[in-house]
């Protein structure tokens, strides 16, 4: 598969979760053996990740998200996003970086967020 057919597939299973709020249109995409990693010790499995999306669509309903780059290298796809939580909540960046498995199917999942109002906090370790 090329860079970007992997990138089409990343762009669809997110569609079809942002657009429809459904869990299964993104576990489409997943491969059985899919892990989706956090920093620090927490790694879930498929179903795992998809029950905490589930969970997460319920009370982010009426998120809006901006993407402002959606980029392919290889098995890898890197999306940046600015989001909106619903109800007042905080401005987050969101970084997730998804692999390709052989299959065509998303194999593993990166994600990093952090709250627009705080990004400053971090630039004391290296200014």
């Amino acid at each position: 598969m090329t860079a970007e057919d992997n990138r089409t597939i990343v762009q669809k299973a997110l569609a079809g979760l942002v657009e429809t709020g459904d869990v299964a249109a993104l576990g489409a995409f997943l491969s059985d053996d899919f892990v989706h990693h956090r920093p620090g010790p927490t790694t879930r499995s498929k179903a795992e990740w998809l029950a905490a999306v589930g969970t997460a669509m319920v009370a982010l309903a009426g998120m809006r998200i901006e993407i402002h780059h959606l980029l392919a290298d290889g098995d890898r796809v890197a999306l940046h996003s600015r989001r909106w939580l619903p109800d007042g909540g905080p401005e987050i960046a969101v970084v997730d970086v998804w692999r390709i498995g052989a299959d065509g199917l998303i194999a593993e999942g990166w994600e990093i967020i952090e709250p627009v109002a705080r990004a400053a906090d971090n630039f004391e370790w290296w200014t």
